[in-house]
């Protein structure tokens, strides 16, 4: 009888483990619920949680070009941390990305690395400077 129970009890847990939704391996960016901006310059977070917000930072990441496999090889630390926050589902934890961003001065465009996918992005003069925007102002 115990090794019944067991076994029902093995099969349950399969069962369990089987059916459970699994994340996405791509990011659904319509999923995106808080990003999390860390500044290089000071030590204050910025939280945006605020839809209008969020949906403008949906439309930058859409916009960046990424390059598989590359690490940056940038003379500077990072001008911020954007750690971006996806709800797959209401029961389970948040799924966490990590993207250190660099603005470039000269040119006015930045350079982002994915810690995940260790792949590197450029982002355009405008939405460059939307992002810079949001990081400046709460």
């Amino acid at each position: 009888m115990k090794k019944l129970h067991s076994l029902v009890s093995a099969i349950a847990i399969f069962l369990l483990i089987g059916c459970s939704k699994d994340v996405p391996n791509e990011l659904d960016l319509s999923q995106l619920t808080r990003v999390d901006f860390t500044s290089g310059n000071s030590d204050e977070d910025i939280i945006i949680t605020e839809k209008e917000k969020i949906k403008t930072i949906r439309d930058i990441i859409g916009e960046i070009e990424w390059e598989e496999n590359i690490k940056p090889q940038m003379d500077e630390n990072e001008d911020a941390i954007a750690t971006l926050f996806f709800t797959y589902d209401k029961n389970m934890p948040e799924s966490l990305t990590e993207y250190l961003i660099w603005f470039n001065k000269e040119e006015g465009s930045a350079v982002i690395f994915d810690r995940d996918k260790n792949a590197l992005g450029t982002l355009g003069k405008e939405k460059s400077q939307t992002l810079k925007e949001l990081l400046i102002k709460k």
